[in-house]
């Protein structure tokens, strides 16, 4: 059975995303301080977790910078935001700080369920420990989900990684918007759009200057990997 770390200050909402997901066959955690899930999670081990931004105490990007600052497997936990900040910036900054993705307040049962199950599944994939994706600059070890840029490393969430993997495997063609969304995150291009945007930015500016550059925007369209005008694979 996966397990899932949920925190979230507000009891209600707290029950009611414990029941929500245990409904769905899913072992839940629940605290109410960023603080108590911490010291919880190494003796807990969970698969998922699940962060309001706003919290008594330690706030939900601090606790997720902790998790990402770790030297055991746990610094590649799946981090889902549930926040009731909708403003892009907000969410911009989530990303920034090592979340994979996240839902606005109020949020419907069925969309959380949805995001979950997406990291989950992502997550839970065995990676290709013979497969050694490059272009140009760039190297991604798939064996140990490690990205370089000209040899140095940039640390990506585990949603920016799976969205420059398959970009990078498809770089042969354009990719769709929808085809994105349908893929990585399992839902309707009707929800949330935007998080696909503000995850091409953040990863344009992780791999810098040069790695950026490879991520076209096609217009209407969707996005292609490719060298830039003048550069050859």
């Amino acid at each position: 059975m996966q397990k899932i770390c949920v925190v979230e200050d507000d009891e209600n909402i707290r029950n009611l995303v414990k029941v929500a997901l245990e409904g769905y066959g899913y072992r839940v955690a629940a605290y109410e301080t960023a603080e108590e899930a911490l010291e919880d999670l190494e003796g807990y081990g969970p698969d998922l977790a699940v962060f309001d931004l706003m919290l008594p105490g330690m706030d939900g990007l601090q606790a997720i910078r902790l998790i990402r600052a770790r030297s055991d497997g746990l610094r590649k936990l799946p981090v889902l935001i549930l926040t009731a900040k909708d403003k892009e910036y907000d969410k911009v900054r989530g990303l920034d700080t090592g979340a994979d993705d996240y839902v606005t307040k109020p949020f419907g049962v069925l969309e959380l369920a949805a995001r979950v199950r997406s990291l989950l599944r992502r997550s839970s994939e065995e990676a290709d420990a013979s497969r050694v994706v490059a272009y140009g600059g760039l190297r991604v070890d798939e064996a140990v989900r490690e990205v370089h840029m000209n040899a140095r490393p940039v640390a990506l969430t585990f949603k920016e990684y799976e969205l420059l993997l398959y970009l990078m495997k498809n770089r042969s063609r354009v990719v769709g918007r929808e085809e994105l969304l349908c893929r990585l995150w399992d839902y309707d291009t009707d929800i949330e759009t935007r998080t696909l945007d503000m995850h091409i930015r953040t990863l344009r500016q992780k791999l810098g200057e040069e790695g950026g550059a490879y991520i076209k925007t096609v217009r209407s369209v969707g996005y292609r990997f490719m060298a830039p005008q003048g550069q050859t694979e």
